[in-house]
């Protein structure tokens, strides 16, 4: 989450008048994250969150992303509802930009992730994949291979200024990827960015998953991998290898892996690095000023990618067939 487009009060006043929420209480922008800017809203009737869709976000996905959302809170999953308005629809225009507000989730995301923070993201992330096999919509992975060439070729050019040389390192791990990368695995609707501050728990247990807006159909495998690099990692960049046993045991134990899907986490967890890394290399790149927004460090999912790279092997995450 971000704030890159500041709403004044008058614009939130009329917008809200289409809503049965009753009158504003306050509205005040959240920080974390880059993509869209979002805000916590609170009315007579509650507590909201108001999403305008910023950057990478396509208005034509969006009603894939609403449409997801009310499926998979249908079904059980603790995720942001949509709020529809007056005339039945749950996105609107706000400043300019589409818009919409869904319902407020309890809970806080892992400062410090825990092993059992591992276990239970497993669990609650095998439920995701199998609730969305139902979800009748579909929506290409824009950021996958194709994906990462064209966010590559829009900041080669100042690569270096990151780390010198690694323009060349990110040009030769994109031809690895086309040539290694798998096809056949099971797929269906992934979360595709379910990292720590997307993910809410009260105690142990998940109370919310959000931020839908990369959703998409990929192999569920690859959203494994994912979460293998965002919750995995210490601080110092070592991998810890319990929580990635954790987190795998229990996906398996409620949507068990296929041998092919096993075989080919270290070149999906090497993608999901990549694709981390070039989003964040762009951002850095193209940093809004003055934007209440924090850039990620894309040096981070270098050292991941490179440790990804010398796994031979699943088990090297703690697990076997």
């Amino acid at each position: 989450m971000a704030v890159y487009t500041d709403v004044p009060d008058h614009e939130l006043t009329r917008f809200l008048r289409d809503y049965a929420l009753g009158e504003v209480v306050s509205c005040k922008g959240i920080a974390e994250g880059v993509e869209n800017s979002n805000f916590l809203l609170r009315t007579e009737t509650g507590t909201f969150i108001l999403t305008l869709y910023e950057k990478r976000v396509d208005p034509g996905d969006l009603p894939f992303f609403i449409a997801l959302m009310e499926h998979l809170a249908g079904a059980g999953i603790p995720c942001p509802t949509p709020v529809k308005a007056k005339d039945g629809e749950a996105l609107r225009r706000l400043c300019g930009r589409p818009a919409a507000i869904v319902s407020f989730l309890d809970g806080l995301w892992p400062r410090r992730i825990l092993p059992s923070h591992c276990a239970a993201l497993g669990a609650a992330l095998a439920k995701l994949h199998l609730a969305g096999a139902a979800f009748a919509m579909s929506r290409v992975n824009s950021l996958s291979i194709e994906g990462w060439r064209r966010l590559f070729a829009a900041t080669r050019d100042r690569a270096g200024e990151v780390k010198p040389g690694l323009a060349d390192e990110l040009a030769g791990e994109l031809d690895w990827l086309g040539d290694h990368w798998p096809g056949g695995l099971p797929a269906g609707v992934i979360h595709a960015d379910l990292f720590p501050d997307n993910v809410f728990f009260r105690g142990e247990a998940v109370s919310g998953l959000i931020d839908f807006y990369f959703a998409c159909n990929d192999f569920y495998a690859y959203d494994l991998a994912i979460c293998l690099n965002a919750w995995c990692f210490e601080h110092d960049g070592s991998f810890n290898i319990t929580k990635a046993r954790l987190l795998i045991a229990n996906y398996r134990a409620a949507r068990p892996l296929a041998r092919a899907e096993f075989e080919a986490l270290p070149v999906l967890a090497r993608g999901g690095a990549l694709r981390f890394l070039l989003t964040r290399l762009y951002d850095r790149l193209n940093h809004t000023e003055g934007a209440l927004v924090r850039p990620k460090d894309p040096a981070e999912y270098l050292r991941k990618l490179r440790f990804h790279q010398g796994v031979a092997d699943a088990r090297a995450y703690g697990i076997e067939p």
